[in-house]
Parts: C-alpha cells; sequence; structure tokens
C-alpha cells in the first residue's frame, strides 16, 4: 500500500522511515512522557510499536503518519488515524518527539489528519482517547474543538477520555 502524503503549511505527513525516523523514535519511546501511550519501551519494543504502526496502514487502510518538518527536513513525531482491535473508538493520535513539543506540531497536524478521516475517508465520527491523566493532550483536543464523548475504564491504560472531534 502506499501511504498518501499530505501537507501543512510547516509540516510534511509522510510514510514512517526506519532508517532516519527511528533513532528519534526510539528515543521518545525511551522516555517517561510516553506512559500515556503505552511507553516507556525498550528498543526492541519501539521497533515493534513502529511495525503496528506501518502495519496499521496495511491492515486498516489508513494510520499514523510520520511529520516531517519541512524547514529543517526533521523528523518530529507521528500524528494520524488509530484504529487498532479492541480499541475504544478511531481516533486521532499524536506524539510529539521531546525535542519538537510545544511549537504547535501536533495541532496543525491533527487538524490536517481529522481532515483527511472526515473529507478522504468520510468518517461520520473520528475522536481522541487520552488518558485522564495526560493533562497536555487533553487541553490540545479541547483546543481542537473535541468535546469530552465519555470516559472509560482501560485495563491498560486506567482512566481514558474519549473526546468527540467535529468537522472542520
Amino acid at each position: 500500500m502506499q501511504i498518501p502524503v499530505i501537507e501543512t503549511e510547516r509540516f510534511i505527513l509522510r510514510e514512517f522511515r526506519h532508517n532516519t525516523d527511528f533513532e528519534s523514535y526510539a528515543g521518545f519511546y525511551a522516555s517517561a512522557e510516553t506512559r500515556y501511550y503505552g511507553g516507556p519501551l525498550n528498543r526492541e519494543a519501539a521497533w515493534r510499536a513502529a511495525a503496528a504502526m506501518m502495519g496499521h496502514w496495511i491492515i486498516r487502510g489508513y494510520g499514523p503518519w510520520a511529520v516531517e518538518e519541512k524547514s529543517s527536513a526533521d523528523f518530529c513525531g507521528i500524528v494520524g488515524l488509530w484504529n487498532p482491535e479492541g480499541w475504544p473508538a478511531p481516533e486521532i493520535t499524536w506524539g510529539i518527539i521531546n525535542s519538537k513539543q510545544r511549537l504547535g506540531i501536533a495541532a496543525e497536524a491533527a487538524v490536517r489528519a481529522r481532515r483527511y478521516a472526515f473529507e478522504t475517508l468520510h468518517w461520520d465520527n473520528v475522536y481522541s482517547c487520552i488518558s485522564s491523566e495526560n493533562t497536555a493532550s487533553i487541553q490540545l483536543a479541547i483546543k481542537l474543538g473535541a468535546t469530552l464523548d465519555r470516559t472509560i475504564e482501560s485495563k491498560t491504560r486506567g482512566t481514558v477520555r474519549i473526546y468527540k472531534h467535529s468537522h472542520d
């Protein structure tokens, strides 16, 4: 499957590239911040997470993109669509590497991913499933106009808040 390349003003959303993206990705997943996304992970587990992300494209026909900064060609993290087996709702997910956080990357890329979900995939609904302790992601979802739809208890993630995104 050819992963579509889409752009925002500052970023290119593209396929994950092991040879240029993996070191930053593995470093991000080694950090304590990833406790909200299933981490921290060692290199082997980070590799498997990257493989699952790419395999999601094959199985579902959509998935997370690697976010590349146009001005520097730096890998910034992942943003995209996620709905593995057993997931509570099809979602927009984001994970920005530590050195690129708080620069508006997740917001800009998530808006574009949301547009892709509604306009290209013709989804009726899209959500973000966020650990109740992940205040930064909750604030971002709210900034993007998402509203709390429901709260669930996850065996692996604890209390998860599910925010519903509206059409642009």
